[in-house]
């Protein structure tokens, strides 16, 4: 099942504890906007096919991944790029449900490390053991798919759709999604909780950006500015890189896109 995880959004509402050790500055954006020009859909691609399509390739992806590691760089700063805090470790992933997180460095902040960041790490660890049920798969159940056009992001040429939740829901999101023509799987999702998260969060914008290694789609980058009553804006940012990754054995590699990892 195709799933957009969206802990980090959920957690980023613990900012509000903290928002008063982090100074105000101008506003500025997630991830700059993508300038290449929107394109014409080709024929034949449809809302249903679309779903149809991630779902095959979902269950083919979710079946060939053994484990990885990753090393993972968490950190809260202010908009002008003054680090608060910061945790820095590996993230490793063994199929079918396991997670750890190893500490290698963290400075900054206690507080902010403890209230921001300790639970963001613990909320993706036990939502990969099945401990929080959410249903936040990208399915015709919770989502409607607007097919816009076509764009290239980077590298990859992607159809682009807008995201429109069926329910009010913090775990589901509403935005754009774009999704790799060959591979059909996403590489980039731009979009806000499809409900608030809290009175003192007013908004909450994040970008989440895959790249894809040896023919595995992996979460490359994730920025979420949140917008805290009283205290302006901050950003939360999490850095995915050297990912050393184990497919299972014989199993088709290609075009793997970990959504639930």
């Amino acid at each position: 099942m195709l799933k957009v995880k969206l802990t980090h959004l959920v957690v980023a509402a613990t900012l509000v504890s903290v928002a008063a050790f982090t100074a105000d500055a101008k506003c500025q954006e997630v991830q700059p906007a993508l300038t290449t020009p929107l394109e014409a859909l080709r024929p034949g691609i449809s809302e249903d096919r679309i779903f149809a399509e991630l779902a095959t390739h979902n269950e083919r992806r979710s079946a060939a991944l053994a484990a990885y590691t990753s090393l993972r760089t968490y950190q809260v700063v202010d908009l002008r790029g003054k680090v608060h805090a910061e945790e820095i470790g590996r993230m490793e992933y063994q199929a079918p449900d396991k997670k750890n997180f190893v500490v290698t460095s963290e400075k900054g902040s206690g507080l902010i490390r403890r209230l921001a960041l300790g639970p963001l790490i613990a909320s993706e660890i036990e939502a990969a053991s099945g401990k929080e049920h959410h249903d936040s798969a990208m399915t015709p159940a919770n989502y409607t798919l607007q097919p816009v056009g076509e764009q290239q992001v980077g590298p990859y040429h992607c159809f682009v759709a807008l995201a429109i939740p069926k329910r009010r829901d913090k775990y589901l999101f509403e935005g754009k999604v774009w999704i790799d023509v060959q591979d059909y799987a996403v590489v980039r999702i731009e979009g806000h909780p499809a409900k608030k998260l809290s009175f003192w969060i007013d908004r909450a914008d994040f970008v989440r950006q895959y790249q894809k290694i040896d023919g595995f789609w992996l979460p490359q980058r994730d920025e979420t500015l949140v917008q805290v009553r009283l205290y302006g804006k901050k950003a939360l940012t999490i850095d995915h890189q050297d990912y050393k990754v184990n497919p299972m054995g014989g199993k088709d590699q290609s075009a793997m896109n970990l959504y639930n990892y």
